[in-house]
């Protein structure tokens, strides 16, 4: 007990922690390294002969002659402790001037050699900013352009080609030439994260500059916009972003010319919202934020008859172009699109209105932790800007909400002033985490990145970027044997690690890359079992997108270890034939969900609901209602909703359902479809009238309600007795 006592006091004491800090322990390796220190001294049976002398001395002592200062006798083997369990403390200052990340502009010597014009494009969606800009990147003897997706990198390769300006494409998982002989094209299109800081250029056009905030991708527009060796940089993006561009280009001695535009066609926020499929019109696209609601939405359109395409993130390129083709072709019958905030860039698309579905969307912040909120309104004017775009059939464009309620917030969110980019975004290179590597050998690649990132200095205009993906593949990949460089590789590929097969797939990968054999062509096909053959559900259209990401991957990985996956020509071909499939599997994603319902009966509920207005799930009504400071309402029974959640909708209960909705034999025509193929029988229509009734009379609906209303009417009782 004295020992203890003494131990706590030497950790309060403030000349201890003073000087931990001189000896590079912040107050975060203070405190683990004393928890370490204290379980060391109080559990372990073999304390050194010094150490056992101080603390005889301080505890035999503590009653006696009382000196103040006597704790701090422990202070060395407290550090010496410290050192073991902490081993970049003894080269601590070569660790943190590696990891200053105070002067970016620093690390570009070519750009800083020459005085570049930097000439910001500014203005919202359909505004012809991008244009002016590619018209100077056409022009010029040499250029780059950098775009935050592939489909954008392969539009301006096409119109650059088209225009007789040869131009390469160049991307994570594949380089195109313009010339036939493979020589270099004087013009580029690119992928930014794929750009060269030491070719120099005419002409560099970065494109959608407001992602230099990007939580994970922002590093990636730092690096260009500071590195490029171009004598022009034309950077395109929201106006939200002049100000920290303009102050970073002050630290590189460099003037900013801002050109402002503004929108091409008019864009009007209807007073009235859609509320309900029947509303549709053509050149309509519903913007959702899950796949289930994409799922949901689209099913009941095609229920009405009506053909509709389908975009979302996870779709391969090819599928989405095929989509969007189809939506805009005026000979198609596919008049209605559905899609997530994916059509917010990178498709050129004929949409007249734009209906958000919900005005919720899950979101990763700094931390990299997931938080569900209002859409922003740098996210709302992106996808609103996207309907009746210049040069389209449709000469001014509209933009509603499919529930009334969330009308009067769309208008909210769309009036306000987008908030400013505030800081740029940072990301350790391969060089400085292998100078740690040198000072710290036994650490992990992992533990590395954490030792970077809690030393790293950044100045108020740039933050460092989320680094959680990069971590966790690196623990995943740690007990394979690999040098440092190809380990570092790895962890920076391009995978969503909430795809089990595709992480599986990259440990296989290191794994084998580790024994030094070749991944090759007919590996890579035993592996995906390849050929597949269309999907028969939706389960199954998802593990073929996951298996064009397991191409990429390879073709990814290709691109930087040439000769360990030699085949990247064939694995390109069947990428092309698994797109083929995908896009059948998309074009009867109708069936594919049908052929996913559980049991006829779930079938037979969910096609009655299809008959009521589409309305946003009770978790998206608590949380607007949370987010806007309002009292939510009450909670629904717990099956209705998970129903609705996992269909993506209500059925409005209290608020809008009303008798004459359910269609009875003789009324109307769902109940009589349903009982000719065979999903309704009498029986289940007579009970679910019943139900229907009896919820509607106490404001209520979901499984269940009929016996919660006879338990309630025995309390009622029971109070008047």
């Amino acid at each position: 007990g004295e020992v203890l006592k003494n131990l706590n006091k030497f950790y309060k004491r403030k000349e201890i922690q003073r000087l931990g800090a001189e000896n590079g322990l912040d107050a975060r390796l203070f405190h683990q390294a004393f928890i370490s220190f204290r379980k060391y001294i109080m559990e372990s049976n073999s304390v050194s002969a010094d150490l056992h002398i101080i603390l005889n001395d301080i505890c035999c002592d503590a009653g006696k002659i009382s000196l103040p200062g006597h704790v701090d006798d422990l202070f060395p083997f407290f550090l010496r402790h410290a050192k073991q369990i902490f081993p970049m403390l003894d080269c601590m200052d070569d660790l943190r001037k590696i990891s200053d990340l105070r002067l970016p502009p620093n690390w570009y010597p070519e750009a800083r050699a020459i005085q570049r014009k930097i000439i910001f494009h500014s203005g919202p969606t359909n505004s012809g900013k991008t244009y002016h800009a590619i018209q100077r990147f056409l022009s010029a003897k040499s250029g780059i352009y950098c775009g935050p997706l592939k489909l954008l990198a392969h539009e301006i390769f096409q119109k650059s080609n088209d225009a007789n300006v040869p131009c390469d494409l160049v991307t994570g998982e594949e380089r195109v030439y313009a010339n036939e002989d493979a020589r270099q094209a004087p013009h580029i299109a690119c992928t930014i994260e794929m750009c060269s800081t030491n070719t120099p250029y005419q002409v560099a056009v970065i494109d959608e500059i407001q992602m230099i905030r990007d939580p994970a991708r922002g590093w990636a527009w730092t690096r260009a916009l500071l590195g490029l060796c171009a004598e022009e940089i034309h950077v395109c993006g929201e106006a939200a972003a002049i100000d920290l561009v303009t102050e970073l280009m002050y630290t590189t001695g460099e003037e900013v010319e801002v050109r402002n535009y503004e929108r091409l066609t008019p864009l009007t926020v209807l007073d009235y919202a859609l509320e309900s499929l029947d509303n549709l019109r053509p050149g309509d696209c519903i913007v959702c934020f899950s796949k289930n609601d994409i799922y949901s939405v689209s099913r009941q359109i095609e229920a009405r008859g009506l053909e509709c395409a389908v975009i979302y993130g996870s779709l391969p390129p090819g599928t989405k172009l095929e989509q969007a083709k189809k939506f805009n072709d005026p000979a198609d019958p596919c008049k209605i699109l559905v899609a997530t905030d994916a059509i917010g860039m990178g498709l050129n698309l004929c949409i007249k209105r734009i209906i958000f579905n919900s005005i919720v969307k899950q979101n990763i912040n700094e931390k990299g932790e997931k938080e569900v909120d209002l859409i922003t309104t740098s996210q709302a004017l992106q996808i609103s800007g996207r309907a009746g775009r210049f040069g389209s059939s449709f000469k001014q464009g509209e933009v509603t909400t499919m529930h009334r309620d969330d009308l009067p917030q769309l208008k909210e969110i769309l009036s306000e002033t987008v908030q400013p980019v505030k800081a740029a975004g940072l990301h350790p290179t391969a060089e400085q985490i292998e100078m740690f590597a040198y000072h710290l050998p036994d650490a992990t690649l992992s533990n590395l990145i954490d030792i970077f990132v809690s030393l790293s200095q950044v100045d108020g205009l740039y933050f460092v970027c989320n680094i959680d993906d990069f971590k966790f593949l690196a623990d995943m990949i740690q007990h394979i044997p690999l040098n440092l460089r190809s380990r570092y590789v790895f962890c920076t590929a391009p995978l969503n690690r909430k795809e089990p097969f595709v992480c599986t797939t990259l440990l296989k990968f290191a794994r084998q890359f580790s024994r030094n054999e070749p991944l090759t062509f007919d590996w890579l096909c035993r592996h995906t079992k390849w050929p597949l053959a269309p999907p028969k559900n939706i389960k199954e259209l998802m593990h073929l997108e996951a298996v064009h990401d397991v191409f990429d991957l390879y073709l990814w990985l290709s691109y930087r270890f040439m000769d360990m996956f030699p085949d990247a020509a064939l694995v390109r071909d069947i990428q092309k034939q698994l797109d083929d499939i995908i896009q059948i599997g998309v074009c009867n994603i109708t069936k594919l969900i049908r052929a996913s319902q559980p049991t006829v009966a779930s079938g037979a509920i969910a096609a009655m609901s299809e008959e009521f207005p589409l309305s946003r799930t009770a978790r998206d009504s608590r949380l607007i209602s949370a987010l806007q400071g309002a009292k939510p309402p009450g909670q629904p029974p717990k099956g209705t909703e998970a129903l609705g959640e996992r269909r993506g909708k209500s059925l409005k209960g209290h608020r809008s359902a009303r008798r004459e909705d359910l269609k009875i034999p003789g009324h109307g025509s769902l109940a009589d479809r349903l009982l000719r193929e065979g999903l309704l029988t009498q029986e289940m229509l007579r009970q679910l009238q019943s139900e229907w009734q009896g919820q509607h009379r106490n404001g209520r609906y979901g499984p269940g309600s009929k016996r919660e209303d006879r338990d309630s009417s025995r309390e009622t009782g029971k109070k008047k007795k």
